[in-house]
């Protein structure tokens, strides 16, 4: 089984460029994915917001250590010592995208390309090779976003991830609803009782971190 940030990383990626969208906060994307996951698996709690300038906390539990190296990484980072989890979010994304890729192509999904732009600047990019499990993803997305289909734990979570990052509506095929329609069901999924206190917890908190990066990014842009 992926990563839900592996899944994520997929559904930014150019597939023919080897390119990812929305890279000026990929770093927290990934790391408040890697963190839902840990959360999914029981393997962190996250304390609840009690104020404004109160950072929710993140804790491991006694549940046994993952297995996959990038989360058992995530967690030995956690165990570190207590943080907020929006720091943490950027702490566990820090670094990770290549290893995700890594992961991805042992997996035969994308390959490693290497040249230089205008022949003077190393680059890497990941272009596609098999996008069957991706696919996969997107029917999954198509179907909760757009079908109306109940999504299983996971797809709502990727759905939350998705709509932080304001791409849930671009991530999958309209079929006649609008962008608005589409954003509308990402937040309805995202928002619903669906999870435990523990999983919702780091969602909201890998949510927050993601749309503080994504307006920070914004904000660059719009200077620039």
């Amino acid at each position: 089984m992926t990563l839900i940030a592996e899944d994520l990383l997929l559904l930014l990626l150019d597939d023919e460029k080897g390119t990812v969208a929305a890279s000026s906060y990929l770093q927290a994307a990934l790391g408040g994915a890697l963190l839902v996951e840990l959360a999914l698996a029981g393997s962190v709690e996250v304390e609840e917001k009690r104020g404004f300038w109160h950072s929710a906390k993140v804790r491991t539990t006694a549940a046994a250590a993952p297995q996959e190296p990038v989360l058992a990484a995530a967690l030995a980072t956690v165990a570190e010592k207590e943080r907020g989890a929006q720091d943490l979010v950027g702490r566990l994304g820090k670094g990770v995208k290549d290893d995700l890729f890594a992961s991805l192509e042992r997996r035969g999904m994308v390959e490693q390309r290497r040249d230089k732009v205008l022949g003077l600047f190393p680059r890497t990019t990941w272009p596609a090779v098999d996008s069957t499990h991706e696919d996969a993803v997107r029917r999954a997305l198509t179907a909760a976003l757009v079908s109306g289909a109940e999504p299983d734990e996971r797809t709502r979570a990727l759905v939350a991830l998705l709509d932080a990052l304001g791409r849930a509506h671009r991530t999958v095929e309209h079929q006649g609803m609008s962008a608005g329609e589409v954003r509308r069901r990402a937040k309805a999924l995202a928002d619903g009782d669906w999870a435990a206190k523990a999983v919702k917890d780091a969602i909201a908190a890998s949510t927050a971190a993601m749309t503080a990066a994504v307006a920070a990014g914004a904000a660059a842009a719009g200077s620039s």
